[in-house]
């Protein structure tokens, strides 16, 4: 089955490797956003099977975002993998409290990411 991906992240150059990696390796279907309100837009209108989330970004940060995810009937039941280079223990426990599905740290390996999300996601 072909997986519909989201990613929400403000820098150009992750979306786009990103996106590129999950087509080219996987054939998914990947759509992108550049902040919390265009992805939270997004995210209820398509309906993907996952969402990678960034987390530190402008105006509304990832997890203020994946709050409102949660808050929201349409969306609460899709899936949020956080991309983050903010994976120190404190962090990761919060995460978890959050009952957020995934965290994958950046710098990620562009060559495995869609086998890890993949795993996380079966």
């Amino acid at each position: 089955m072909i997986k519909h991906i989201l990613i929400i992240d403000d820098e150009p150059d992750i979306r786009e490797a990103t996106q590129v990696c999950l087509e080219v390796s996987k054939g998914w279907s990947v759509t992108t956003a550049n902040s919390s309100k265009e992805g939270l837009a997004m995210a209820a209108s398509e309906q993907p099977d996952a969402i990678l989330l960034d987390v530190m970004m402008p105006d509304v940060d990832g997890l203020a975002t994946f709050e409102l995810m949660r808050a929201n009937p349409e969306t609460q039941h899709i899936p949020v993998i956080l991309l983050t280079a903010k994976a120190q223990p404190d962090d990761r426990r919060r995460f978890m409290e959050l009952e957020i599905t995934a965290v994958i740290t950046k710098p990620y390996d562009p060559l495995t990411l869609a086998d890890q999300i993949e795993k996380i996601l079966s």
